[in-house]
């Protein structure tokens, strides 16, 4: 069972909230939802929407074809009705337009109706999302009443967490004991700005706004400087403007994480909708040659490893750390029943200033940190630096932890295990990868079937097994959300390896499942 509903109006009139309740009392009766947020560069007006994929499995996507629209404005009727199924049900605006403010919460009421929910839930969550407010209970009652039942989603057993790759990230960061994240406020990297400035008091971080991204990264150089678990984050425009001071960090060795939320550019490109276009960036961005890790999660639940694994190695080696994300994994909002991996605690056991002299230069300098131009140095510090790429490889290869499971996961394979058709994909693909492949046979589920998917979750440094999986394929296909196959492009590179079938989308939207599945059948 799927279904894809779209919440439609304008900025301002409560798309999210009613969203939020909807996917909120789903989650309640055991089904997983995927909730896919579009909206122009706008404060007020202009069109925007939800959609809400609901499913008794695992979702991760949304489909081009919808079965109910929501929609708080004419235009929204106008817009999508093209994409409603030939049984879809729009739940318009007319009959509620004399509701006033609370129009918005009579339309959840009427679609949990439709949906076949008892009214008990409703209430339970209109409650608790606006406490103390008759208006809006009776708002939402008076949407069910009006409505017949037109499904049956029956109670589901399953335990699940609704978060989005921003609340994931910022997890992983408390969880790795943060002390401070600095920002300068740049869609879609400000929900980690956001998120982790709200529980400051709780936990006991710092979270700073400078006054541009220059100053963010080199005062964030300063605190980990002086011994403070320190990340920042930005977006594309923003991660240029600090490219110097993380030149900086190469020769420095200051432990630096830094959370870069791409979007769609070049200039400001398309603000608020998604691309993985920065892979290149994150990889080279940066004058000089010094040693940097490159980590791409694909949902929020990886959102939360990966962040804290960044944070250690960062420590460990005194290396750059780089959390690649994108609008579609930030803001969309994810349903899982996983509970995140053992979290990795780790010490600060460099000296920090306080503690002795502690030099931290850019120039280039000795062992002892003295400055110096003699060339037999020069090449044996740079030499020293690049071996780190083989010390870090090297551990998330071999690490395990009491039980003996892996540490680290440079790569994951799903699926079918032997089958000879690969796709291979990293970050924000993965969840609409893994829907479209279940769509096709079902391998996901039962890891039978004639695919399997490799997710690439380590881009530098990157994992020699990807060259063993190409090399036992008979179809190997390449997805990416951008235009020139920049995780191909890596691939050919560190294994001599082109892949020719390549699906690329570049719009600045995500995939939709069914039109990913097409794409992938169309090649023979």
């Amino acid at each position: 069972m799927k279904l894809n509903i779209l919440v439609g109006g304008k900025a301002g009139q409560g798309i999210n909230k009613v969203s939020l309740i909807i996917s909120s009392i789903l989650s309640k009766r055991g089904y997983f939802t995927f909730n896919y947020r579009d909206y122009p560069s706008l404060i007020r007006g202009g069109h925007n929407f939800n959609v809400l994929s609901v499913s008794d499995k695992k979702v991760g996507s949304i489909e081009s074809k919808l079965d109910v629209i929501i929609a708080l404005d004419e235009k929204t009727i106008e817009l999508h009705k093209k994409e409603l199924k030939k049984n879809g049900i729009i739940i318009g605006c007319d009959e509620y337009c004399t509701i006033g403010r609370n129009a918005n919460i009579a339309q959840a009421g009427a679609l949990i109706k439709i949906l076949g929910i008892e009214k008990s839930l409703l209430v339970e969550e209109i409650k608790k999302e606006f406490p103390d407010n008759k208006e809006a209970l009776e708002s939402a009652e008076k949407g069910y009443d009006g409505k017949e039942k037109k499904f049956d989603l029956k109670k589901l057993n399953n335990q699940i967490k609704i978060m989005t790759g921003s609340s994931g990230v910022v997890e992983g960061a408390i969880n790795s004991k943060i002390n401070v994240f600095l920002g300068y406020p740049m869609t879609p990297a400000t929900g980690v700005l956001h998120e982790l400035g709200m529980k400051q008091t709780q936990y006991g971080h710092i979270v700073f706004e400078n006054e541009n991204e220059i100053a963010v990264a080199n005062a964030g150089l300063g605190a980990s400087y002086a011994g403070a678990r320190t990340m920042v984050g930005t977006s594309g425009g923003g991660f240029d403007l600090m490219t110097e001071a993380l030149s900086f960090q190469g020769m420095s060795e200051i432990p630096l994480v830094v959370y870069l939320a791409t979007r769609p550019g070049p200039g400001t490109g398309i603000p608020t909708y998604s691309t993985q276009a920065d892979l290149d960036v994150a990889l080279r961005g940066g004058h000089g040659e010094f040693p940097r890790i490159v980590i791409a999660p694909g949902d929020p639940i990886e959102c939360i490893e990966k962040t804290n694994e960044a944070f250690y190695l960062s420590e460990e080696y005194g290396a750059l750390s780089i959390i690649l994300s994108d609008k579609h994994l930030a803001e969309s909002e994810f349903s899982s029943d996983r509970k995140p991996n053992k979290i990795i605690d780790f010490k600060i056991t460099r000296k920090v200033p306080g503690e002795g002299i502690v030099k931290a230069n850019s120039y280039e300098h000795d062992e002892k940190g003295n400055t110096t131009e003699i060339p037999e140095i020069a090449k044996k510090e740079t030499d020293r630096r690049i071996a780190k790429y083989s010390a870090i490889k090297q551990e998330l290869i071999s690490s395990a932890d009491a039980e003996g499971r892996k540490k680290f996961q440079m790569i994951k394979i799903y699926g079918n295990k032997n089958a000879k058709n690969l796709i291979i994909g990293w970050g924000s693909t993965k969840t609409v990868i893994l829907d479209a492949l279940d769509a096709i046979d079902n391998s996901i589920e039962t890891g039978k079937g004639d695919w399997k998917f490799l997710q690439v979750l380590y881009l530098k440094p990157i994992s020699d097994e990807i060259r063993k999986e190409i090399e036992k394929a008979h179809k190997v296909i390449l997805v990416e959300n951008n235009a020139t196959g920049q995780l191909g492009r890596l691939i050919r590179e560190k294994t001599g390896i082109s892949i020719k079938n390549r699906i690329l989308k570049y719009d600045g939207k995500p995939f939709y499942t069914d039109e990913l599945r097409e794409e992938i059948l169309r090649i023979k």
